[in-house]
């Protein structure tokens, strides 16, 4: 576990960052698939996310916490490609990518699961789908990518020629999932998935979160539902005012009771 202070540096006697649930350090894991490397970033005058740094490796699930305002979504924005850095460095697959397009960014592999799910309500299942294989090299795939996220989300399946806006909260963010999973992506990043949902379709969707995860896919996911996330990643970072001031092994993180009380709300 790293306890960080607001200038960056760490401030525990003893660092646990470097291990993951398995007990790898990051050299055992190569080199990160993204880097966000000591960011500023925010809109016109306002700074929103100051000298943050986060890793995710190969395989892992990486949460992201904090409450309103706290610079989450600004953080997936930027990784995204939607607004870019005014200092520090994002990496993606060791290549600068700060500058890159929402476009470049897909192209390149990243798929982003909005906030809100942002389905097409009277479109089917299979054709929201089908709209996440839109890039030349995905369409090529779609019908097996189609199988894919059948086997993973058999309910979907079964729903298929159904319309988005018949299906439940849970369901609807399997297709959102789903969608991005059709763009074969090397990065998956989520933006609040239980918004919105009642508990028990919360828990639905993170088993459906974890289920991902378990195929190999690298997942970055920002969330308020503090618990859930600890409960299903395997590392997590938390961010207060815009600057990181925990990160470690989740289960550190939430066995921890000065931790739980002092940042998670637990």
């Amino acid at each position: 576990m790293r306890d960080v202070a607001h200038d960056g540096r760490d401030r525990s006697s003893e660092d646990y960052s470097s291990e993951n649930s398995a007990g790898r350090t990051p050299a055992d894991r190569g080199d990160p698939i993204l880097q966000i490397d000591s960011v500023d970033l925010g809109y016109d005058e306002l700074l929103v996310v100051s000298g943050v740094s986060l890793e995710v490796y190969g395989g892992e699930l990486v949460g992201l916490v904090g409450g309103n305002g706290s610079g989450k979504s600004t953080i997936l924005r930027a990784v995204s490609g939607m607004i870019q850095p005014r200092a520090g460095r994002i990496l993606f697959g060791g290549r600068a990518v700060g500058k890159g397009s929402p476009h470049q960014m897909a192209e390149m592999g990243i798929a982003h699961v909005p906030m809100g799910r942002q389905l097409f309500p009277n479109m089917t299942v299979e054709q929201n789908l089908a709209l996440g294989a839109y890039l030349p090299e995905p369409r090529k795939h779609r019908a097996g990518s189609l199988a894919h996220v059948y086997d993973l989300f058999p309910d979907l399946h079964g729903k298929r020629k159904v319309v988005a806006a018949a299906l439940s909260g849970g369901q609807q963010q399997m297709i959102a999932i789903g969608r991005a999973l059709m763009l074969r992506p090397k990065l998956l990043i989520m933006d609040e998935p239980s918004l919105g949902l009642a508990p028990r379709l919360v828990k639905e969707v993170m088993q459906a979160i974890r289920l991902v995860s378990q195929t190999g896919l690298p997942i970055l996911l920002v969330e308020q539902n503090v618990k859930q996330v600890l409960q299903i990643s395997d590392r997590t970072y938390v961010l207060e005012n815009g600057k990181l001031v925990v990160e470690g092994p989740s289960k550190q993180l939430m066995g921890d009771e000065k931790i739980r009380r002092a940042y998670l709300g637990l």
